[in-house]
């Protein structure tokens, strides 16, 4: 459910071009071919490895960071991009649209909402002409991509910005990504689940099953190995969709050929009304490792 406070900043006058521009971060995964939309603006989040700071997806790639990863003695660390950041990229999307949406990655898991708000207030004096949105998706990856992908559609149908606000609310209230992990030494690494469950999930061989909907991650399951954990996520999404057109999102961390296979399974298993593959980006891949698979999805009805 997005945040009761999402800002919208209503002006005076409309520019000339009356276009709405979307504005994701870094921790959204789109397919290729969105990232050529002129709607479509991407701020990157950052990434720190040994003290060196990249911006997620412009000075690394998914590929080159997954190589990476597998030989840091310490964990890479992220952060939110800074007002400043967003606006910035306000500036950018207001010399061909006259209203924005900023979609932000799930406020329960990063500040990105709140330097969006942030930059908002400030574009009241930088920006007078121009309307903007702050939205907390209330997902991530995948979901957060889905999310924006229906916004783009509404945005070059020529809806208003009130509109596309609309599109994004209704399938953020509709999105789920399951997802599993290889290993969750990357977790442990990070901090954020103890050693001797780590320790107990390697020892087995268990590979760690979660979903994140509505801003909620919760385990869903532990099978012991990668092909029983494909089997179930596409067994998650048939019990929360059932037999009704899909939007998916394939959602892979360095595992390109799994994820294809992935995608072919979820084709001839369901309507499928949208499709794309995508990796996941440094930012998310930080937390998760390598090995990643998942599902995003929402349904139509």
């Amino acid at each position: 459910m997005l945040d009761a406070d999402s800002t919208i900043h209503m002006v005076s006058q409309m520019n000339p071009l009356d276009r709405v521009a979307v504005i994701v971060d870094s921790a959204a995964s789109l397919p290729d071919w969105a990232m050529d939309d002129p709607l479509l603006h991407v701020v990157p989040m950052q990434l720190v490895i040994g003290g060196r700071t990249y911006l997620d997806g412009k000075e690394m790639s998914p590929t080159e960071f997954y190589r990476l990863q597998k030989g840091l003695s310490q964990a890479a660390t992220t952060a939110a991009p800074t007002p400043q950041n967003y606006a910035s990229a306000f500036e950018a999307a207001a010399l061909s649209s006259s209203s924005i949406l900023c979609l932000c990655v799930a406020r329960r898991y990063s500040v990105a909402h709140d330097s969006a708000l942030l930059a908002v207030r400030r574009a009241q004096q930088s920006l007078p002409d121009v309307k903007i949105a702050a939205l907390d998706s209330g997902s991530a990856a995948g979901g957060e991509g889905l999310i924006a992908l229906e916004a783009l559609r509404a945005a070059n149908r020529g809806l208003d910005l009130t509109e596309v606000v609309k599109a994004a609310r209704e399938v953020a209230d509709k999105v789920s990504l399951v997802a599993f992990l290889d290993t969750l030494y990357y977790v442990w690494k990070g901090g954020r689940v103890p050693r001797l469950a780590y320790a107990s999930a390697s020892l087995l061989g268990l590979k760690p099953m979660f979903e994140l909907a509505s801003g909620e991650v919760r385990a869903i399951g532990r099978p012991r190995t990668r092909a029983r954990a494909m089997r179930r996520l596409v067994d998650a999404m048939r019990k929360r969709v059932g037999d009704r057109p899909v939007h998916v999102g394939v959602m892979h961390g360095d595992c390109p050929e799994e994820a294809q296979e992935l995608r072919q399974v979820v084709e001839l298993e369901f309507d499928c009304r949208g499709l794309f593959v995508s990796e996941f980006t440094p930012v998310m891949g930080a937390h998760t490792g390598p090995g990643l698979l998942g599902l995003a999805f929402w349904a139509q009805g």
